[in-house]
């Protein structure tokens, strides 16, 4: 096994790769910027350097830095969380050129899953349905209409180098075009670096699930899915396993296309296949290339630790672990708890936690990097932990988020909790009769 790892990353999915490395045994590098210093992740690390200041490209998207402290350090392994450089292909390169195992695929696999129309080709090479769409990037308004005529309206212009709803826009009607076109390909090159913009038919009340994947040289294995519906701009607030809209023959022929694909692909490390669903179908949607935000679902339900499984196939090679092994149980929630105020549309609430006291009790767990005392800067995401309620059945496990929810102080900064309360009481939540726009219906505030 690794003797030592770098974390290439910041909060609370630093804290939890070094708590994984701990129960290997494995020593632990911290990276910082300098307004981090007194972070958790910092504290619970072995070692830590302080690669930048508080800006990211100076820091945590700093690539000569990060190698330089793995130089330094030792470290013989770099774990690059989720965000930042998690999914950068040139990252992973230089990364194993120097000699250092990075933790995930390959650059090769990295790069062509993250190009949004690659994926799609690889995709539908390998039997999963996609949707309809432009099979190349599209560089002319004249070009948009036809592909856009030819499958119908609305429409979904999504940028192919991105995610998280940047570079996307939902096209209405033809003459929207010759505005929102040209808007997608320049939010596609800021966020990016890349203007190509691909289209697709754009579905009006669907849901979000992805399939959880290991995969190995020897096997790839299913962790059954997630349903990630509840979101806010394509950011997702709430997550749940197992979906309640699927039914097991669905089910069932999701979870084996998907690993059919991921094993035809090669893959190794932790991953996660995401699809639209509606009306009884669902099709490819993208393919992440690392753990996600939302895996301690999974690992409640489940109880496998995704990360440690992570570290585990990149020194080994191949997944200890067998179809059989995963065995799910009961109905696990995770509502995401970020610093901003919804009242205010969602406004950064960044600033000192002077009261942190955090839930407790039977199946509920905590993924998080806060403590009283602790400063929320303005510089980065504003998710400060995931609140996670494992019950015998959804309206259990309902309940008992409703309860820790309740036990959930934090003052000092405005957070998402009482959101996420109301979002939990709502009649529509409750019978599941909601889709990914369901928040930007309602009003809660």
């Amino acid at each position: 096994m690794f003797k030592k790892i770098l974390v290439a990353n910041r909060g609370e999915i630093a804290v939890r790769i070094i708590r994984a490395c701990k129960e290997w045994g494995i020593g632990t590098v911290a990276v910082h910027s300098d307004v981090d210093a007194d972070s958790m992740h910092v504290r619970l690390a072995d070692e830590s350097v302080c690669i930048g200041s508080h800006q990211p490209q100076n820091s945590y998207l700093n690539i000569s830095a990060l190698i330089s402290a793995a130089d330094v350090t030792g470290a013989e392994a770099i774990h690059p969380g989720y965000g930042f450089l998690s999914e950068n292909a040139k990252f992973a390169d230089i990364v194993t050129k120097h000699g250092i195992k990075f933790i995930g695929p390959s650059s090769d696999l990295i790069k062509k899953m993250g190009d949004k129309i690659e994926a799609r080709k690889i995709a539908k090479e390998h039997g999963l349905p996609i949707i309809e769409g432009s099979n190349e990037s599209v560089s002319s308004v004249e070009d948009a209409k036809k592909i856009s005529n030819k499958i119908g309206f609305p429409v979904l212009i999504k940028a192919a180098g991105g995610g998280g709803g940047k570079g996307m826009k939902v096209v209405n009607k033809p003459n929207e075009l010759e505005k929102l076109f040209p808007l997608a390909r320049l939010e596609a090159k800021k966020y990016f670096n890349n203007d190509n913009v691909y289209i697709e038919k754009y579905f009006k009340n669907p849901r979000h699930i992805e399939v959880q994947i290991l995969s190995g040289k020897n096997r790839t294995i299913h962790l059954n899915e997630r349903d990630c519906s509840v979101q806010r701009n394509h950011q997702k607030l709430i997550e749940e396993t197992p979906s309640p809209v699927i039914d097991d023959k669905i089910r069932s022929n999701l979870l084996e296309q998907t690993v059919k694909m991921v094993e035809g692909i090669g893959y190794e490390g932790a991953g996660t296949v995401e699809y639209i669903y509606q009306d009884g179908k669902f099709y490819f949607l993208e393919m992440n290339t690392r753990v996600q935000v939302e895996h301690p679902v999974t690992e409640v339900a489940t109880g496998i630790d995704i990360v440690k499984e992570q570290i585990w196939i990149a020194n080994k090679g191949d997944t200890a672990l067998s179809q059989e092994d995963i065995k799910p149980r009961g109905h696990v929630i995770e509502c995401r708890i970020n610093a901003e105020d919804p009242s205010k549309n969602f406004q950064p609430s960044p600033g000192i936690i002077n009261v942190c006291h955090q839930p407790s009790g039977f199946r509920t767990r905590i993924d998080g990097a806060i403590f009283q005392g602790c400063k929320i800067t303005p510089y980065y995401d504003s998710l400060i932990c995931k609140l996670i309620c494992q019950g015998r059945n959804r309206t259990e496990a309902i309940q008992r988020m409703l309860r820790a929810l309740d036990e959930f102080v934090i003052e000092g900064i405005t957070t998402t909790i009482n959101l996420h309360k109301k979002i939990l009481k709502h009649e529509k939540f409750i019978s599941s009769d909601f889709d990914v726009n369901w928040l930007a219906k309602e009003s809660f505030y």
